[in-house]
C-alpha cells in the first residue's frame, strides 16, 4: 500500500501544505498517523478525494469526448502567417499548443488569457513516480 505524507499529498494536489491539513482536520480527507506519529494519506484514500473534487472547468465536457482539460493562463503566443505555437501553464503544468494562426485570432488568445487545454490522445505515456514522490517502501502491513 502506498502512503504519503501531508507535504508529499500537498505536492502532488499542486496545493498548500496547510490545505492539505484543513482538509483533513475538517474530515474531508482520511489520515492516519505512522509510528512517528506524522499524518499519513493512503495512496487510495487521496486518489478517492481528488477524483472527487474533479470538476469541468466550462460547460462544454458533456458535449465532448475529450475528458482531460487544464484550465491554465496563457503565458505565450507566436505566430506566424500560418501557423502558431501557443504555450499555457496549468498549475504545475505546461501545455503547448500548435495550431493555426486563424484560431489564436478568433479565440484572441493573449499572454494573460485564460485558457482550457483540451487533450484527445489514442496514446498516453505513463511511468512511474520517483521513489521521492510516491513512497513504496512505506507500508503499514
Amino acid at each position: 500500500m502506498t502512503v504519503f505524507r501531508i507535504s508529499e499529498a500537498a505536492e502532488l494536489l499542486g496545493v498548500s501544505v496547510d490545505t492539505v491539513r484543513r482538509w483533513v482536520d475538517a474530515g474531508r480527507l482520511p489520515a492516519t498517523r505512522d509510528e512517528h506519529d506524522h499524518r499519513i494519506v493512503d495512496g487510495v484514500d487521496l486518489a478517492q478525494f481528488v477524483r472527487a473534487q474533479g470538476t469541468e472547468p466550462d460547460g462544454r465536457a458533456d458535449g465532448s469526448s475529450a475528458r482531460n482539460r487544464l484550465r491554465g493562463i496563457v503565458t505565450a503566443v507566436v505566430k506566424d502567417t500560418v501557423m502558431a505555437q501557443v504555450d499555457i501553464q496549468a498549475g504545475p503544468f505546461r501545455i503547448v499548443s500548435l495550431m493555426s494562426r486563424e484560431a489564436v485570432d478568433e479565440l484572441d488568445l493573449q499572454v494573460g488569457s485564460v485558457a482550457i487545454a483540451v487533450i484527445k490522445s489514442t496514446t498516453v505515456v505513463v511511468e512511474r513516480s520517483t521513489p521521492a514522490v510516491a513512497n513504496k517502501g512505506r507500508n503499514s502491513s
